[in-house]
């Protein structure tokens, strides 16, 4: 019976330690907690882990491709869910572990919940987050083996307004800032929107605006933002890639809880529009694309 016991032990724990041996490191966007918020960083999150309610101390989960099969490239990914909540598996981590299949290092964004009931935040907090994000993974750039001119912004739904405001507001790097990330320029070098909604989207396209691949389906009350953005585009002579299907209807996320083949299918057409753009390529960055 001794022995029994012992085998169950070990059979129970081994998963166990392998999954908390796996789980993907988290860093926090300013050490001491948000600016101005700090007293706040210690509350801890609440919801579960598909789905967050909150979030005080905003954050980047890191996901690494294998060594063998990275290209360079990386994504800062932005899960939807209102501002009230965040879509943290089916539009954060799934995206996150697809890039990685694709050689792409991926950082799943935590960003701060404005439209929570009674949040302390307003639409500025996830705009301040969005940017600290991209200039931390640029400004360490070296350490996780990423070409500082490949890093791209992804956004689901409220995540692709934090997407917009972050690309095309002020992204020059602070270069009076007491915090060395702080210098690092914040533009995203390409972006992916996936049905985002319209904060952020600006009333004419900067000169310096990045590639864009832009989805929404049809029957989603947010396709007139994924329009009005490819029109700007089209309007600025940026390079965009625009997909609109039939149905799908919103929060589809990557795909792969839909039984529509279009909607299953559509991250090989980012994988596609990222490869003849020469993302994945180190020896072509996405800046000025021919």
């Amino acid at each position: 019976m001794k022995i029994k016991r012992t085998l169950y032990s070990i059979i129970i724990a081994f998963p166990m330690a392998l999954m908390a041996q796996e789980a993907p490191p988290v860093i926090h966007l300013w050490p001491n907690g948000a600016p101005g918020f700090e007293s706040r960083r210690d509350i801890p999150e609440a919801g579960t882990s598909s789905m967050l309610k909150s979030v005080d101390n905003p954050s980047l989960t890191v996901f690494l491709p294998p060594k063998e099969k990275a290209t360079g490239a990386a994504m800062v990914v932005c899960p939807g869910g209102g501002f009230f909540q965040l879509s943290f598996v089916s539009e954060g981590t799934d995206a996150a572990r697809f890039l990685n299949s694709n050689g792409v290092a991926a950082f799943v964004l935590k960003y701060r919940l404005p439209r929570l009931t009674n949040s302390v935040y307003t639409m500025e907090n996830p705009h301040e987050d969005g940017l600290r994000a991209m200039r931390l993974v640029r400004s360490r750039a070296g350490e996780w083996g990423i070409d500082p001119h490949r890093i791209g912004m992804m956004g689901f739904s409220a995540g692709g307004e934090v997407t917009s405001m972050t690309t095309f507001g002020d992204t020059a790097g602070i270069t009076n800032a007491p915090d060395p990330v702080d210098h690092s320029d914040a533009r995203p070098d390409f972006i992916v929107e996936i049905y985002p909604g319209s904060a952020g989207i600006p009333q004419a396209l900067p000169a310096n605006s990045p590639p864009a691949f832009l989805l929404v389906a049809d029957d989603d009350n947010h396709t007139a933002s994924v329009l009005k953005l490819f029109i700007l585009y089209r309007d600025a002579k940026s390079p965009v890639e625009v997909h609109v299907l039939t149905r799908g209807g919103h929060g589809f996320g990557m795909g792969n809880r839909s039984r529509l083949t279009a909607v299953k299918n559509w991250p090989d057409r980012l994988a596609d529009w990222m490869g003849d753009n020469h993302i994945f390529n180190p020896a072509a960055p996405a800046k000025g694309i021919k």
